[in-house]
């Protein structure tokens, strides 16, 4: 596992230094303070920016360049000379989006965007070796591949593609014509998410830049039916300030809870050797449950940032409300009451979960599953610990899908059973998330084999029994992805 840092590393960053008071004064390493810092200023440019430099005072270049150099410099200060990774990257892919041709454009964008970041990956463990610096330049260089293979695959599907072949979604966000320099790195570097995401589209990046987006949502709902003769002009000022509390009650969690249950606590003597089995399960989840505030607090402050500078409108719900999450990376109510694996992993990591069944769930002819856990693996990183996670993963989707198909319309047929139905499988899914999940935490072999080897690998044997033993009945089987595989199959891989 991740050896805790020497007091003289656990305060090193690759970036500024002029912040290393305040962290000694809070006991926060500084990159991590160095982390918030930025994302505070963020918030603080992004009021100024969607007041001062709105549509309807400054031009589309004048955003572009300024949210491109806040977020030049947010990188800077953040990472030092680390930095050059993203540059050098935007500007390769740049010349691939340039110089490719349409049909080629996504492929060699991909190739050479996963490519570059497994490199860096690579040599990030021998820079930092495990886990010393939490916050790296392999986050926003993860966050910049996302948006360059989505920019790739678009542009693709807009110029290389005939219409009728793509779905409606593809169709609604492709894209007419390659971008200029000037669109290409603010869409990639601008300050609302070039330090945390999370990742968006191409189209709806530049109509927010151009003043079009709030419309283009609003103009989806007939508003003479609601009694308004023109638009209205929503503000994300609530959305911003309820997000700001869910990222304050996330710190105080993760200062808290976090510190008390360290993910330490699972390679102790006492739980490998001594604790009962039931024990280890339910401290599992405790401190599985206890890593998860510093995701909490990093998404929904980056999605605040996007807000405040106007960006992040979804539309209007079914009660008329204005809704900013459009570009919400987790739901946690969701996330804490999911009661099945597939609603859990929906709800968390959301952008990361949509770009990669953008660029891979729907495009690849054959086992989109594995195939998608694989890519998610790789783009995570070259840590051993990420790939027993997803690996364990595939494992336990198939098997709680068997399940699913088979057993949960029994339970359907009266209130009662459906009660018991999703408090059983609730339990079972938090548990289940809790074991596939540690060793992404855990990072190392040694670790994650310890703690499996306690748990008596239980969660694997139960998915392979089922997965193995249990038939899946073809009607459920065929309802999962209609018609997706099958008109698939019949071309190439886009």
């Amino acid at each position: 596992m991740a050896a805790e840092p020497p007091p003289s590393l656990s305060y090193r960053t690759t970036g500024s230094t002029c912040l290393h008071p305040l962290s000694e004064l809070l006991g926060i390493p500084l990159d991590q303070v160095n982390f918030v810092a930025c994302q505070l200023f963020a918030l603080f440019a992004a009021f100024w920016f969607r007041s001062y430099l709105s549509p309807g005072k400054t031009s589309p270049d004048v955003r572009h360049a300024f949210a491109t150099i806040f977020g030049i410099c947010f990188v800077i200060f953040c990472f030092g000379w680390y930095s050059v990774h993203l540059f050098v990257l935007v500007l390769m892919c740049y010349g691939i989006m340039v110089t490719a041709s349409t049909s080629n454009i996504h492929r060699c964008s991909f190739f050479v965007a996963m490519g570059y970041l497994t490199i860096c990956h690579i040599s990030r463990i021998y820079i930092f070796h495990y886990g010393i610096l939490t916050t790296d330049f392999s986050g926003p260089l993860m966050i910049v591949t996302q948006k360059i293979t989505t920019l790739a695959f678009q542009v693709h599907d807009g110029l290389g593609r005939k219409a009728e072949d793509l779905s409606t979604e593809q169709r609604r966000l492709a894209v007419k014509a390659k971008p200029s320099f000037l669109e290409y790195v603010s869409y990639l570097l601008n300050f609302m998410s070039v330090i945390a995401g999370p990742c968006n589209n191409f189209k709806e990046y530049i109509a927010f830049i151009e003043g079009r987006h709030t419309h283009m949502k609003l103009l989806e709902v007939n508003w003479k039916e609601k009694g308004f003769h023109s638009l209205p002009e929503p503000s994300p000022t609530g959305a911003v300030i309820h997000k700001l509390c869910m990222t304050l009650v996330s710190l105080l969690l993760f200062l808290t809870l976090t510190k008390t249950f360290p993910v330490t606590c699972l390679v102790d003597d006492w739980f490998v050797h001594k604790a009962n089995f039931l024990t280890r399960l339910c401290y599992l989840y405790v401190v599985m449950q206890a890593s998860k505030p510093k995701y909490y607090f990093a998404w929904t402050l980056a999605d605040a940032v996007n807000n405040a500078a106007g960006f992040g409108f979804s539309g209007v719900d079914k009660n008329g409300n204005f809704c900013w999450d459009l570009l919400s990376n987790l739901n946690i109510w969701k996330i804490e009451t999911a009661t099945s694996f597939k609603m859990y992993l929906e709800n968390w990591n959301i952008q990361t979960a949509t770009w990669l069944k953008r660029v891979c769930y729907e495009r690849v002819p054959w086992h989109p599953t594995v195939l998608t856990f694989i890519l998610s693996a790789l783009w995570h990183g070259v840590y051993p610990g990420y790939y027993f996670t997803f690996l364990t993963g595939i494992l336990v989707t198939l098997a709680a899908r068997t399940v699913r198909n088979n057993y949960r319309h029994y339970f359907l047929s009266s209130k009662a059973l459906k009660v018991v139905y999703d408090i059983v499988t609730w339990a079972a899914t938090q548990l289940a998330v809790s074991y596939t999940v540690a060793p992404f935490v855990m990072l190392a072999v040694e670790p994650t084999i310890s703690l499996y080897k306690s748990m008596y690998f239980y969660l694997h044997i139960i998915s392979l029994l089922i997965i193995l033993f249990l038939p899946i009945k073809p009607q459920a089987h065929n309802q999962r992805r209609p018609q997706t595989l099958n008109s698939v199959n019949k071309k190439k891989i886009d």
